[in-house]
């Protein structure tokens, strides 16, 4: 697919092995920040075990989207030729897609009927993804035959999303109508999952390692401050909340437990996977590496940073608030399992990416997460500034210790990425004296 990114192709042009992630690329993980929002913001507001589910069936769709477009990006420059259309306009549609999640699974009176626009922007953004990748086959006859059948998943599972839209208000009520509901947008999601595995292994070729792994660094980054804003932005806490010593401890604690999440995956462990990437030669064998360690390990952590954000949403804005207790009341079991469930679901995928990728099970952040569920009875029963305090001193022992058994590998991985930053500065420093 790549030549080295030194020919246009009818309007295209490929990518490149040392490629990085380009600005339009980061313009449309800008919508991302919007979608995670309004997870959060969504979920909260129906807290309730259908409603998380709802929302993590959401998430995953809303995932698929973005590796979509981060897949796209490494196959051809996003920033060059006609390509930029096709980012604007799949920026607009994610953009509505996120618009949309509140009335994603039922319909609310007024205005344009909510789940088959969701329906007809997730159809939108896979058509241009696919679209592209079909122009970029269309000179080889068997990639082109391949991609066809690529590009029916897309038309099935929106099949079922509208499905889901139109017939379970006919079929049932209550319970039953939301659980017909949530099996077709399961099946949607096992549809372009599973399919896009079985019939993309001969398709896709991970061209440039280093931009792969950057993209998915990046939405790491995204999540996380989304974890960030939902601690700070609870109802009426900027505008009509006092700051009290409540507040204060909270907010070191949130910090905390997010900044251990950060150091968690990006101190050793990014950087390890990503050498691991490039050492990995073959096209086979480079795909599925790819694919296990970030397209599908990296789903769960974000899920579980999503979840940890929705845990801390509302909870400074409680403790500020002077008509609940002094730390708060008790988290209780529902919360519990979102704010701490979601912490140990991050650091069981980043046990499970280190494993895949660099063949070693790091075993801190498994002790963690099961740490946590030992303790979430406790965590449940507690005030919740004291659970947020249990989960962070959790989560800073498990750092700690990763890093200090790291050992050996963290001076390693970090000394090739130090070599390759200084060796790479001095090619464009080079470069640039030649040309510039």
């Amino acid at each position: 697919m790549g030549d080295g990114g030194g020919r246009r192709t009818r309007g295209w042009r490929p990518g490149a092995p040392g490629s990085r992630t380009s600005r339009l690329e980061l313009y449309y993980d800008l919508v991302f920040v919007f979608a995670f929002l309004t997870v959060t913001s969504v979920t909260s507001a129906r807290a309730t075990v259908p409603g998380l589910v709802s929302a993590l069936l959401v998430l995953s769709l809303l995932w698929w989207c973005w590796t979509g477009f981060t897949g796209l990006g490494n196959a051809v420059r996003t920033d060059r030729g006609v390509l930029p259309a096709v980012g604007f306009l799949t920026l607009a549609a994610t953009f509505l897609l996120a618009l949309v999640m509140p009335k994603a699974f039922v319909d609310r009176p007024g205005g344009l009927d909510g789940p088959l626009v969701f329906a007809g922007c997730y159809f939108l953004i896979r058509a241009l993804q696919l679209g592209v990748f079909g122009w970029v086959a269309w000179g080889d006859p068997v990639r082109f035959r391949r991609w066809v059948l690529l590009a029916a998943l897309p038309v099935i599972a929106t099949g079922f999303l509208v499905v889901a839209a139109l017939v379970p208000h006919r079929l049932a009520e209550g319970d039953t109508q939301r659980f017909i509901r949530l099996a077709l947008w399961l099946a949607a999601l096992l549809t372009e999952y599973v399919g896009g595995v079985t019939l993309g292994r001969r398709q896709w070729v991970v061209l440039s390692a280093g931009h792969w792994a950057e993209r998915h660094a990046l939405i790491v980054l995204v999540a996380l401050g989304e974890s960030i804003i939902a601690l700070g932005f609870g109802p009426r806490f900027a505008t009509e909340l006092s700051l009290t010593w409540s507040v204060v401890v909270g907010a070191v604690l949130g910090i905390a437990v997010a900044s251990a999440l950060w150091w968690a995956y990006f101190d050793t462990l990014a950087l390890a996977v990503e050498q691991a990437l490039h050492r990995t030669r073959e096209p086979v064998a480079r795909a599925r590496l790819a694919r296990d360690a970030y397209t599908y390990l990296h789903l769960p952590m974000i899920t579980g940073i999503i979840m940890f954000a929705l845990g801390l949403k509302d909870l400074l804005a409680e403790g500020a608030d002077p008509q609940t207790p002094t730390w708060g009341p008790p988290l209780g079991a529902y919360w519990v399992s979102v704010l701490w469930g979601g912490v140990a679901l991050y650091l069981l995928a980043l046990a499970a990416c280190g494993l895949r990728a660099l063949r070693a099970l790091r075993w801190p952040p498994v002790v963690g997460a099961l740490l946590l569920v030992v303790l979430a009875p406790v965590g449940a029963r507690v005030p919740e500034l004291v659970s947020l305090a249990m989960l962070a001193l959790v989560c800073v022992a498990t750092v700690v210790t990763q890093t200090v058994t790291d050992g050996e590998l963290r001076r390693q991985v970090r000394r090739v990425a130090e070599e390759e930053e200084h060796a790479a500065e001095i090619e464009h420093t080079r470069w640039r004296g030649r040309h510039l």
